[in-house]
């Protein structure tokens, strides 16, 4: 099978791609990506490039994806044509395009905030009275091409949201959306085979810092119940839009209920956890989704888990050092140190969170990251 994309989501599915009976081939854009080091096979190109996606294509009978950055409408064109894309183009605009995800998931009756898309200059006036209406200036979310807090705006006020909303606006459809009163966030994972079954992970809290997860710990500290609502929503997403594969279900958590955030159709950062954590890991079953497989068990091994990601700070650190803290799994991804870049994340499990959240953090900050510790 083929993979669009040479990231560190790739890297992982090379890991566990000869235990699911697969051999992969990734397209990537660079000889030193991360996925190298894993696939069975490597072509060099863009993701954008029809030409080289036809040449993966070529060696695959289907083709999955590690990121969103992609052509729907030439996906579209090829899947016409007869290629094997799990996801498909259908589902994939759900995470690709926030404009679409938000007016078609309202139409629908999931659970969103009030939103506005602005498509043209004419839109824009439904920025004039937004605090007087909302309480508060919007936040601003570019449709596409936005990931770890790129592309979310936060005016100040609504002459700010309208001069900022323009200059999204240049580049293409803006959502505008009201501030929700967080209590916290969490991400639903689940998995859907080409039968239709639907499989759920543990639910899990995520912290966030400068717009990028820093932290994910299970269990997530929410009554069953509300768990419950996380698992049946993202199950019903999941059949809507003909999900095949892992998909992330970001929630935001407010005193009116679980309120969608965003979507992503491929393994996500909040499941790194289930490597270490589940009976199976997403990037195992996210394999034998698209290939047509039985799914495995996403049964949780452990009372608790902490993943924490390692983002590049200004100066490197020790890869030795982070591995010599007791008690944690360090996976490196082989990047060349960059600061902002996402190098590596540390697992623990145990029996405690909050013990898990001191060791997880120790070993990252001897690798290095610039994030500041959640709390």
């Amino acid at each position: 099978m083929g993979v669009v994309g040479g990231g560190q989501l790739a890297r992982m599915m090379g890991d566990d791609a000869h235990d699911v009976g697969v051999e992969l081939t990734v397209l990537v854009t660079a000889a030193d990506d991360s996925a190298v080091e894993t696939a069975d096979h490597v072509l060099l190109g863009a993701a954008d490039d029809e030409s080289a996606l036809r040449r993966l294509i070529e060696t695959s009978d289907v083709v999955t994806f590690d990121h969103e950055l992609i052509d729907l409408d030439m996906l579209v064109r090829l899947e016409e044509q007869g290629v094997v894309f799990r996801p498909s183009p259908r589902a994939l605009r759900y995470s690709v395009d926030k404009a679409v995800q938000r007016e078609e998931f309202t139409a629908a009756g999931f659970p969103v905030p009030y939103c506005h898309v602005i498509r043209s200059d004419a839109d824009l006036s439904v920025l004039d009275d937004w605090s007087q209406m909302h309480q508060n200036p919007p936040v601003l979310k570019a449709a596409r091409g936005g990931y770890d807090g790129r592309g979310v705006l936060f005016p100040v006020d609504d002459t700010d949201a309208m001069q900022l909303a323009r200059e999204l606006l240049a580049r293409g459809a803006v959502v505008a959306e009201e501030r929700v009163t967080l209590l916290s966030e969490v991400a639903q994972l689940v998995v859907r085979s080409v039968h239709g079954e639907v499989i759920a992970y543990p639910l899990v809290t995520t912290l966030q810092s400068r717009g990028m997860c820093a932290e994910v710990q299970f269990p997530a500290d929410l009554d069953e119940d509300v768990q419950a609502q996380a698992r049946e929503l993202s199950a019903k997403i999941a059949s809507h839009i003909g999900l095949v594969g892992v998909m992330a279900v970001e929630l935001f958590v407010t005193p009116r209920g679980l309120l969608i955030n965003e979507l992503a159709l491929r393994p996500h950062n909040s499941g790194h956890w289930t490597i270490e954590g589940t009976a199976t890991s997403q990037f195992a079953n996210h394999l034998r989704a698209v290939t047509g497989q039985e799914l495995g068990a996403s049964t949780a091994l452990c009372a608790a888990a902490v993943m924490v990601n390692v983002v590049g700070a200004d100066t490197p650190g020790s890869l030795e050092s982070a591995r010599a803290t007791a008690g944690v799994t360090v996976h490196d991804y082989g990047k060349s140190w960059r600061p902002g870049r996402k190098l590596a994340h540390v697992t623990a499990v145990g029996d405690d969170v909050a013990a898990l959240h001191v060791r997880t953090w120790v070993s990252a900050r001897a690798y290095g990251t610039n994030t500041r510790e959640a709390s």
